[in-house]
């Protein structure tokens, strides 16, 4: 009788057990970026905000459907490469992850967007901005920062209007974002009535730019605009002080507009000439931005970049919308990922039918002293 007893408790116990293990729904979210190669830095930084959404969201204990939600991120090496972008993004889909977050460089974001979309997955980037990426008009495709649409002319009309430059070179490094950010920046500067003494082009695996900039330095411009990625902008920056172009102000997009370039630039004074702009408030003035960056630095000191806000917020709108629509079906919580309306660390998110956020805002930045200022 007491065996049986024992036996009837111990199964009962198994049975609440496994009640409850079947209650718990394990949510794969993907995260996309380069976390190996010269683009580590960004990469690691935008995975890392993805990660502290994850564990904020399983600290929550967020219930959908009826279940208690475990969500876990799958994080995929991109290297900076299209054709390892759209494997990764392959392999996010194989893996039935029910939204993605990335990618980082618009070269990669653009050809996975079309994977994301054949799967019908959602995806969220906080980083790629080529205007390129909502041409093709996927509904599952969103953008949380603004585009080198905005960036581009902000930063020709910063140069002609309130700098006053009358001349400037430019240098692209042949990515999708970089000649894209510099097209934009090209075609705002000459209607300013700026005049474009140069026009050349590297790669994005180059430190020697001695003979581009020795060819720039004898067009004596005002300025120079480089469409690309502090990797290269860092060495750029040593070798104008080299070539004795100190009075050169030098323009770029996000890409150059980190922390690390005032490592890459290794202590040239021509750092002093960068404007770069970034989409977005400064952190200052984001809704959440310093109270999240303190958190940041506690768990990842040293490492931030840039985008790693904007990762945090596209983790927490995926699991916003799926609570909204009570299901973390793909299919099903789509439509309320498109009508968001959340208050994010970064800004307050919505989203144009295109997928591009509604009134982005951006930021101008110099360097004094070796440290990024917002003008």
């Amino acid at each position: 009788m007491q065996l049986k007893l024992k036996l009837t408790v111990a199964a009962a116990i198994a049975a609440v057990a496994g009640m409850a293990f079947a209650q718990e729904q394990v949510v794969k979210i993907g995260h996309v970026a380069p976390v190996s190669g010269a683009q580590a830095h960004y990469g690691k930084d935008n995975e890392n905000g993805a990660r502290m959404a994850i564990e904020d969201l399983n600290a929550q204990g967020v219930t959908i459907g009826g279940k208690k939600i475990k969500f876990e991120l799958q994080a995929e090496d991109d290297a900076s490469d299209p054709k390892q972008g759209t494997a990764a993004a392959q392999k996010l889909c194989d893996s039935k992850v029910a939204g993605v977050v990335g990618h980082l460089n618009s070269g990669t974001t653009i050809p996975a967007s079309k994977v994301y979309h054949d799967c019908g997955v959602p995806m969220i980037t906080g980083a790629a901005t080529n205007p390129g990426l909502m041409k093709p008009g996927y509904k599952n495709v969103f953008r949380i920062i603004a585009n080198d649409n905005a960036l581009g002319a902000a930063l020709a009309v910063y140069a002609a209007d309130t700098l006053k430059l009358k001349t400037v070179a430019v240098v692209d490094d042949r990515t999708a974002y970089g000649q894209g950010l510099a097209a934009v920046f090209k075609k705002v500067a000459q209607e300013k009535g700026m005049k474009v003494v140069d026009d050349q082009f590297t790669n994005d695996k180059a430190t020697d730019f001695m003979a581009i900039l020795t060819s720039i330095k004898s067009k004596n411009p005002d300025a120079i605009f480089f469409g690309g990625m502090d990797p290269q902008a860092g060495p750029m920056l040593r070798q104008m002080e080299q070539l004795g172009m100190g009075k050169v102000k030098y323009f770029g997009g996000d890409g150059v507009c980190t922390s690390e370039i005032a490592k890459l630039a290794a202590g040239a004074k021509t750092l002093e000439n960068v404007v770069c702009a970034e989409g977005g408030a400064s952190l200052a003035k984001m809704p959440g931005g310093t109270e999240w960056k303190k958190r940041y630095d506690a768990k990842y000191p040293g490492q931030f970049q840039v985008y790693s806000p904007y990762t945090y917020d596209a983790t927490m709108l995926i699991a916003d919308a799926m609570k909204r629509a009570n299901s973390v079906d793909p299919k099903v919580y789509l439509p309320e990922l498109a009508k968001s309306s959340y208050n994010g660390v970064t800004a307050k998110i919505s989203f144009e039918p295109t997928g591009e956020m509604k009134n982005p805002a951006y930021t101008l930045y110099v360097y004094k002293e070796g440290k990024k200022v917002p003008l």
